[in-house]
């Protein structure tokens, strides 16, 4: 599966979210922004996610993901020049 499938899978899924996905077709990386994630645990933020992709993860066309997960406010806190968009 390609990279831009899953960024938008994740960006459709979770309104107003940013993502970065890399990825070699199977084994993913991904960097989500969103103020969705506002008060809720790290195991529920990446929840979230996964939820954006079961059917990917469900059909096995995504082996594995590794997500990194933040709310706006803590991204902007981080000081990158990086945007996750």
């Amino acid at each position: 599966m390609d990279p831009a499938i899953i960024k938008e899978l994740i960006e459709k899924g979770l309104p107003g979210s940013r993502a970065v996905v890399d990825g070699d077709g199977r084994h993913f990386e991904a960097v989500v922004v969103c103020d969705a994630f506002a008060g809720k645990r790290l195991v529920q933020q990446h929840q979230m996610v996964y939820r954006t992709l079961a059917g990917q993860m469900h059909d096995d066309a995504v082996h594995a993901l590794s997500l990194r997960t933040y709310t706006c406010e803590q991204w902007d806190a981080r000081g990158t020049s990086v945007s996750p968009s």
